[in-house]
């Protein structure tokens, strides 16, 4: 096809965005273009003028808005050892588009730390809660969670299932469960792998006493732990900035918080709550070779869950917001259309 003839096209693709249902193909064509930007920013690039939520033991949440106009919000809920950073390209599709939350889990990122015994996923599902509560007080919500963060979700349709199908009308369980967890595979990418192949609960416990001594550590091993990361974060090659990015969220969250979360996921058993999300358009997706919470975690998940979507993203491993993002987010704009639809009637 000559230049003339390109141009043309261009020409009449722009024409029929003028025309009729072009008010539909530019909203397309502006997610599109969201898109693309998300590809052009560097990672933790992304951010709004921050918030401060207090939970209800008084810790000082991190939490971020992207405001946009739009009839409902999503909040995203990030797992564990990262920061609300991890949803980069999330945050890129929907900026200007869908009003959007996102907030440092306890302990992680910008947010206070807690007392060790509030380092329990029913605390985190309470603090979700405060979120909402005073970021979200008007209008329907959608949550988004992944590996930690959708247990948190599970946390909170079980301890608030009214706020099911009222409040929140919409939700996503991403790479995660509710419980048979063995959590030895979510400690794998958190120290040089020397080190981690020996580890117990009880030593965790033991090391945490020695915190400092163990990021030292950690540092001082860095290019083993990068290694660890590219093995259990991911299934297929993924460009090496995508490594470094989640691995310098492991890296910058203190070997006590991760000591702190850690028996927690031993003792998580939600299973018997997460139909409470049936009462809403609920997608559980994962990657098919998640080394951390496989997929025959969401498989379950969606069994449970009478209704619910499952998108299992061929050849992905546990950070599936990354590695797989454009089917992730294609997943999430399928959610958003149900969860309109619900919230409209």
């Amino acid at each position: 096809m000559g230049v003339t003839a390109r141009i043309a096209g261009a020409v009449g693709a722009a024409a029929g965005l003028a025309a009729a249902g072009g008010a539909v193909r530019v909203a397309q064509r502006r997610r599109t273009i969201s898109r693309r930007a998300g590809e052009a920013a560097p990672f933790g690039s992304l951010h709004s003028p921050a918030r401060t939520v207090v939970a209800d033991d008084g810790v000082p949440l991190h939490v971020e808005v992207d405001e946009a106009d739009s009839d409902l919000t999503i909040v995203f809920v990030h797992g564990y050892a990262l920061n609300l950073d991890c949803w980069h390209f999330q945050r890129a599709a929907y900026r200007g588009l869908v009003r959007t939350v996102f907030y440092d889990q306890r302990s992680h990122g910008r947010s206070g730390r807690g007392e060790i015994k509030e380092g329990t996923i029913d605390q985190l599902g309470r603090d979700l809660k405060s979120v909402i509560d005073a970021v979200v007080p008007d209008g329907p919500v959608v949550v988004v969670g992944h590996s930690m963060g959708g247990m948190t979700i599970v946390a909170l349709a079980e301890q608030l299932p009214e706020l099911i199908g009222t409040k929140v009308t919409g939700a996503a369980l991403i790479s995660t469960t509710a419980g048979g967890l063995d959590p030895s595979r979510l400690f794998f990418p958190m120290v040089p792998s020397r080190l981690s192949s020996s580890f117990t609960g009880g030593a965790i416990r033991t090391l945490a006493r020695g915190h400092r001594m163990v990021d030292g550590v950690r540092r001082l091993g860095r290019g083993i732990a990068t290694v660890a990361t590219d093995t259990f974060a991911f299934g297929d090659e993924v460009p090496a900035s995508y490594v470094e990015f989640v691995d310098d969220m492991l890296s910058a969250t203190p070997f006590q918080v991760v000591a702190e979360f850690f028996p927690g996921f031993r003792e998580l058993d939600k299973f018997d709550y997460v139909a409470n999300l049936s009462g809403v358009p609920t997608t559980v997706i994962c990657g098919t070779v998640d080394r951390l919470t496989s997929i025959g975690h969401s498989r379950k998940l969606h069994s449970r869950i009478p209704g619910s979507t499952l998108v299992e993203c061929q050849g992905a491993g546990h950070m599936v917001i990354l590695e797989r993002h454009g089917q992730v987010n294609a997943a999430l704009d399928q959610l958003l259309s149900s969860a309109r639809g619900r919230a409209h009637r």
